[in-house]
């Protein structure tokens, strides 16, 4: 009989759970350039807060001799703590322990902290390192991973779910965080694919690395897949620690407010920064950043669809949501990829009560056989559907052009925009001067003895009589002119305005997204 007390075996028990699997592995871990899953929890956490749940969960698996491995926690930590003092639950992967692969136990402990966080109304982080399905239990770990997804379904919109994926997300395990709200990678050590590349070379022939079918510059600047990339974990850690901080608890709570700070630069430097001449590029980054909070501006997919910028910033300390045309890129125009990103975040704002600023200069949808074969239309109605359907406040500001359906797409004052500005060189049509004149005037211009001084004069007419923001302001189409500088003031007050405002679509089970 062992002469060991019930405290001691408690402080034994412990003791043994925190050794994850062993020092041997835990080096391993270390050689790679990675965390342990321990190490990321106490980077994410603030000190002293994390509690963890479940953590002398076995597997009950008796094949293949896993009777002979099992570890307590079996690969998964799972929790809840403080971070920047407000309360989340959370789950971090142990690649040490059997890879990290996922178990029918290992299940249902992510599954606990998800139903915990729902019910609390808090969010929750994923810390993703993980070879996949636990292949010795079969059907039993597919299940557990098809548990997950539907957490991650009825959480959607309820609240806030990030994940980080710090080392391989394979097969069925990509779709957890492709449910989620943000998904971050990390440089050399992630990747995410769906099959990978030794099934890639049986089925198709082609030779492809881990990093080139599925690394973080794939699925960053491809795919699309993943919001952000950060240099190692801790830098990736740090950057979920700051996107929660502008994001409310759940879809029920206000975003958290700070103390505001002036813009970066001087507001009259927004007079002179967009060129009058529509077809000069400038970049919409320079004109967030001189009217959201200095160093608040948070890029999500930046180096996606980079012909539209959408983040998170703060004005007068509010979290706001921004989305803005690109002119540095493609002329800011609207196509496939763009629709794509910005509407998924409309909607993600609109989900969490977050206030929608957009910055228009489009010239309208890019046009092509690729774009209408790959399906423009039903994209860019996504674009469309989401903001029609937000009922979050909504501001929009013309700082140039807006040409065509992409005028009626961002935000526009027909699809329930709140306050609708333009800047005093707006440009609202449905196409710009030169090709509208060649299709009103063509007989006239034909006829003409000087065709083309005749077109020419034409196009300056119809830019002195159409291209402007007057006849939309006539129509009540835009609230006000304004001068640039004036935009952060009207902003602060707008949002103020419609702190309290309340809008609802109508009753229904859900609307049908043109997927």
């Amino acid at each position: 009989m062992s002469s060991e007390t019930p405290a001691e075996r408690l402080d034994r028990t412990r003791a043994e759970a925190l050794l994850g699997g062993g020092e041997r592995r835990v080096e391993a871990q270390h050689k790679k350039g990675k965390l342990t899953a321990r190490e990321r929890v106490e980077l994410l956490c603030d000190p002293g807060t994390f509690e963890e749940l479940d953590a002398f969960v076995q597997h009950r698996c008796r094949d293949f001799g896993m009777e002979q491995n099992r570890s307590l926690g079996d690969g998964v930590i799972t929790g809840h703590a403080r971070i920047d003092g407000r309360r989340v639950f959370l789950f971090s992967q142990d690649f040490t322990v059997l890879g990290g692969s996922l178990s029918g136990a290992y299940a249902r402990k992510i599954c606990k902290v998800m139903d915990l966080a729902l019910k609390a109304g808090l969010p929750v982080v994923g810390l993703n390192d993980s070879g996949g399905a636990r292949i010795q239990e079969g059907v039993e770990s597919l299940g557990g991973y098809a548990d997950i997804f539907l957490r991650n379904t009825l959480a959607s919109g309820v609240i806030p779910q990030i994940s980080a994926v710090l080392g391989p997300c394979a097969g069925g395990a990509v779709y957890s965080p492709a449910i989620t709200d943000f998904i971050a990678m990390v440089e050399d050590t992630s990747y995410m694919y769906v099959t990978g590349p030794s099934v890639v070379k049986t089925v198709t022939n082609e030779d492809v690395s881990h990093a080139g079918l599925g690394g973080p510059e794939v699925h960053a600047v491809t795919s699309g897949v993943a919001h952000f990339v950060r240099r190692d974990d801790a830098d990736c850690i740090a950057l979920v620690r700051r996107l929660l901080s502008y994001l409310p608890s759940n879809n029920a709570a206000d975003p958290p407010r700070v103390e505001a700070k002036p813009p970066l630069g001087q507001a009259q430097e927004l007079d002179d920064l967009v060129p009058l001449d529509s077809t000069k590029p400038y970049d919409m980054h320079e004109v967030v950043n001189r009217i959201v909070d200095a160093d608040s501006f948070l890029e999500v997919h930046e180096g996606y669809a980079k012909n539209i910028i959408v983040g998170l910033a703060r004005v007068d300390g509010r979290p706001v949501g921004v989305v803005g045309n690109q002119p540095n890129h493609l002329s800011g125009v609207l196509d496939i990829g763009a629709s794509l990103k910005a509407a998924r975040f409309v909607r993600f704002c609109d989900c969490f009560n977050i206030p929608l600023v957009t910055f228009v200069d489009v010239p309208g949808f890019m046009p092509g056989r690729d774009q209408e074969f790959g399906g423009i239309i039903k994209h860019g109605a996504k674009l469309l559907y989401a903001y029609c359907e937000a009922t979050v406040p909504k501001l929009t500001v013309i700082t140039r052009k807006a040409f065509g359906g992409a005028y009626d797409v961002m935000s526009s004052k027909h699809i329930r925009g709140d306050l609708n500005y333009g800047w005093p060189a707006a440009q609202i049509a449905v196409m710009g001067a030169k090709g509208a004149v060649e299709i009103i005037s063509r007989r006239e211009i034909a006829a003409a003895d000087d065709p083309v001084a005749e077109s020419d004069r034409l196009t300056r007419d119809y830019e002195e009589q159409f291209l402007n923001p007057y006849r939309a302001a006539e129509l009540g189409y835009l609230d006000a002119v304004i001068h640039p500088r004036e935009t952060r003031g009207r902003l602060i007050a707008g949002l103020e305005l419609l702190e309290t405002k309340r809008d609802k679509n109508p009753p229904k089970k859900h609307g049908n997204l043109p997927l």
